[in-house]
């Protein structure tokens, strides 16, 4: 018989049941302080934590096809409706075949130049803040992020007055309340969150509804177009039922505003503060920068060249991975590393903890981007990493947002110094994506 993985003393399942609620990421390093496989059973539930590479490997990509969607899953429909993030099974299969067009690396490369042009526009405005005060870090990122994503992937202009940020916020906040509730609070509790959430889904579904009917218009001038939302209005109307079209398009443009932008955001926030805290690894990405670059705003052909600013991203992915949990449910039982996992428990993968494993990764709490150096990344398990997660549900937009962070982590470090407001703390928060709490204040000069 397989072995039960151990699992928290009875007296410490109260502590970890709040940390659920209210330190999630506490919770996943006090799991994988247990041990590299973890059982933690909670009324009717069952979870699995497993926290090797091996082990992420099985679950994500060997033996993928026994592994749905896990918690949060339904919540999050509930939330997001039925998009690429959320869908599962034909749904989600027939939405990536649908999409992958748009994720070419060849059509992502020949748009390089609306990341560099929402690079530039970046450096412009946070320049023209220099001696003016603090400026939020992470609302000019927002603003650079949602640029990209309309003119890359969806031939429109996306901009952010306040709405989408404070929309989005809401959203994240139900589906995270509705994953911790299990839905026992019911539907009808006039809970505030609730209200903010209904205002939010509205507010979305008019702004969606704007962007369809103005991208619309165009296809129908010119037709031909290879971008997310030409082909997402294209599957639309092949549908016989109209309320199902306008769920589709709901849906799928709800969840690429939110994660098409969020997780590249979070990462460059976090990358730009790590090198505020590092100023000799600040100072040799602009020495890169200005010898590969010159005073030009990159094309796709100068990201092999930017090796190092490359390795400061992926160590800024490591520490900070905006998909910090992978849930899934196991379909049928199954074994892992020599442990039997029941069918229709929850398993969850945790890039997070993964990325601070102390067997593969060296001083694991500090920042070193010569981990990613060609010969100590050879020297690792291939799984040790996985910030873009694994498997058929690897990020089909990883190559666009790895582009845009080393973009902007260049640019911006060759042309600007940024220093965090003295007294602020900066304090990671795991929604839907890893992303900072609140804001991220810096003072900005021109660099010498």
């Amino acid at each position: 018989m397989n072995a039960r993985p151990p699992g928290p003393r009875p007296a410490e399942m109260p502590r970890l049941l709040r940390m659920l609620v209210t330190d999630r990421l506490g919770m996943v390093r006090e799991a994988a302080r247990i041990g590299d496989a973890v059982r933690i059973a909670a009324g009717p539930r069952t979870m699995y934590v497993f926290n090797r590479p091996e082990y992420a490997k099985h679950v994500l990509a060997d033996n993928g096809a026994n592994y749905h969607k896990g918690i949060g899953q339904v919540e999050s429909r509930g939330a997001l409706g039925d998009g690429l993030l959320t869908s599962d099974g034909e749904v989600w299969r027939e939405q990536r075949e649908l999409l992958r067009p748009a994720f070419r690396p060849g059509r992502v490369n020949a748009r390089s130049a609306v990341v560099a042009e929402e690079t530039g526009r970046l450096v412009r405005e946070l320049a023209a803040r220099e001696g003016t005060g603090p400026v939020d870090l992470l609302q000019q990122v927002t603003g650079l992020t949602l640029g990209v994503l309309g003119g890359a992937l969806l031939e429109t202009e996306v901009r952010d007055d306040g709405r989408l940020a404070h929309d989005f916020e809401a959203v994240q906040d139900q589906a995270l309340f509705d994953m911790v509730t299990q839905g026992v609070v019911p539907g009808w509790v006039p809970l505030g969150s609730r209200r903010r959430f209904r205002a939010a889904r509205r507010d979305l579904s008019r702004i969606v509804g704007e962007l369809v009917a103005d991208r619309s218009a165009r296809m129908d001038a010119a037709g031909g177009e290879d971008d997310a939302l030409a082909l997402m209005i294209r599957a639309a109307r092949r549908r016989p039922d109209a309320d199902g079209a306008r769920r589709m398009l709901r849906d799928g443009l709800v969840t690429m505003l939110l994660a098409g932008h969020e997780t590249t955001a979070s990462t460059l926030g976090w990358t730009l503060w790590l090198l505020t805290r590092h100023p000799a690894t600040r100072d040799r990405v602009r020495e890169e920068a200005r010898a590969v670059l010159g005073e030009r705003l990159p094309e796709a052909a100068d990201l092999g060249a930017l090796t190092y600013t490359t390795q400061v991203v992926q160590e800024a992915l490591r520490l900070y991975p905006p998909v910090w949990m992978l849930p899934r449910v196991a379909v049928a039982d199954d074994e892992i590393g020599g442990y039997a996992v029941t069918a229709g428990a929850d398993v969850l993968v945790s890039p997070y903890t993964m990325h601070r494993h102390r067997e593969f990764w060296d001083r694991p709490e500090e920042f070193d981007p010569e981990r990613f150096a060609a010969d100590q990344v050879a020297r690792r398990p291939r799984y040790a990493y996985i910030p873009f997660g694994a498997g058929a549900r690897f990020c089909v937009g990883s190559t666009l947002g790895m582009m845009e962070a080393v973009f902007v982590t260049a640019v911006v470090t060759r042309d600007l110094d940024l220093a965090l407001l003295p007294g602020h703390r900066v304090v990671p928060e795991p929604m839907l994506s890893l992303r900072m709490r609140g804001e991220l204040p810096v003072t900005v000069r021109r660099a010498a």
